[in-house]
């Protein structure tokens, strides 16, 4: 007979909610959200659109560089700290962004919004949920993406709408209001580092002696110099650069893509929350098929999705042509954001996870950085996007190759470096009242 511990609420759930809120509230630093001030940008200071690209990307290039160091910081200090710092500082990066009257100023005001929303804040989330699942991790990725879908679909349509009610200026002080007030108080009243800091264990385990959960997981911890010695650290790094590189350089310009096939930004927009709703559900999916599903095959199937969006994209020429695409780009990406956070921990460990997946987010950011800058050049120069997308559709296909041949790494027998997962014997149960 099974003891029973009398408890019944695993506080994973809200580290969920928290990691969910953390990626949405990054929506002010994304690409999707960035790309409807744009147009206003160029429209008010007459920069050309490869000025303000090759700012945005500059700035986002350069912020890409320092994101190892912020997942050292997270390492260091823990997720709950580094999630109230940054979180105040967006929110003043925001309040910036609303006073920019030069280039100088609007690649200082990309800098930290790509820096401390698109980056950290996605790490941060990035970071949490690992510690806090093992054997579900999966699943519970998928939950907490929810969160970044629901921002993806929700800001392009807020910005539209604060815009035209107040204008684009006040609209980033708006937003950097909302972020203060909404998620800065819950991080730092909610947010728990680790489960062992609470004296607990991952998954729902139990310490009660003979309960369901109590056998310690056996985890694998890589350093970051012993993960960069392996192939499949460097084929996963650019697995993570070309999604950057097509999904930016495709949002960035999607309304002026769509202006050229004479569909308005309100059906920009709308595809824009389109793909993010699609990829809702396909996160669950993805989250239960990575228990059963090895995650380089799934990383193929990514790729293999932005292909065909590629491709649809050439022929969208009505509103109806636009939903499919957006219906595939959103099947591609909902599948991205999962596989792509779950395949480092998997990889290699949770205990380094803040510094390994702050490179992988450098590297996605980096992609991030190059990917409108061509689009751009090709429209200034050629006065079309087509050539370039066919150009384009050269990474995703290079994408397939890599992610098949990323086979997880073994550590060699006297190497090993393995973690238990203990719970001190005053500790509570994960299941708290």
């Amino acid at each position: 007979m099974k003891q029973q511990t009398g408890y019944s609420f695993h506080y994973g759930w809200v580290i969920i909610a928290l990691a969910a809120l953390s990626q949405f509230f990054s929506g002010p630093g994304q690409t999707y959200s960035n790309a409807i001030f744009i147009d206003y940008y160029i429209s008010e200071f007459g920069w050309s659109r490869s000025t303000v690209t090759a700012v945005y990307s500059s700035a986002t290039l350069a912020a890409g560089f320092l994101l190892f160091f912020i997942g050292r910081l997270i390492d260091r200090n823990g997720s709950r700290k580094m999630a109230v710092i940054v979180s105040l500082a967006l929110a003043v990066a925001c309040f910036f962004n609303s006073f920019v009257t030069s280039l100088v100023m609007l690649f200082i005001g990309f800098f930290f919004i790509r820096l401390l929303g698109q980056g950290s804040m996605g790490l941060i989330s990035s970071s949490l949920i690992p510690q806090w699942f093992v054997k579900k991790r999966g699943r519970a990725i998928s939950i907490a993406a929810i969160g970044g879908l629901v921002s993806s679909a929700a800001f392009p349509l807020l910005n539209v709408w604060l815009i035209d009610a107040f204008g684009w200026r006040a609209s980033w002080l708006i937003l950097g209001v909302i972020i203060v007030v909404c998620f800065t108080p819950l991080a730092f009243f909610l947010i728990q580092n680790s489960p062992e800091d609470m004296g607990l264990l991952p998954d729902n385990g139990s310490s009660a002696k003979g309960g369901e959960n109590s056998t310690p997981i056996v985890e694998t911890s890589w350093t970051v110099k012993e993960a960069s010695k392996t192939k499949a650290f460097w084929l996963l790094l650019l697995c993570a650069v070309i999604p950057g590189i097509v999904n930016s350089g495709l949002t960035f310009h999607l309304v002026s893509i769509f202006s050229e096939k004479s569909l308005s930004l309100e059906a920009a927009a709308s595809v824009l929350s389109l793909t993010a709703l699609i990829g809702l559900p396909v996160t669950f999916l993805t989250g239960i098929l990575l228990e059963k599903i090895k995650v380089q095959y799934m990383l193929a199937v990514v790729f293999a999705g932005e292909i065909v969006s590629l491709l649809l994209l050439q022929n969208t020429s009505a509103l109806s042509a636009a939903i499919v695409f957006g219906i595939i780009w959103g099947v591609s990406m909902g599948i991205e954001r999962i596989v792509m956070a779950v395949v480092w921990p998997n990889y290699f460990g949770r205990k380094h996870i803040g510094s390994i997946s702050g490179i992988s987010v450098a590297m996605i950011v980096t992609g991030s950085a190059l990917g409108p800058m061509p689009l751009a050049i090709a429209f200034d120069q050629f006065g079309g996007y087509t050539g370039i997308l066919w150009i384009i559709m050269l990474f995703p296909v290079l994408g397939m190759f890599a992610a098949l041949a990323a086979s997880p790494p073994v550590k060699p027998t006297g190497q090993k470096q393995q973690e238990k997962l203990k719970i001190p014997e005053q500790a509570t149960p994960l299941l708290l009242k």
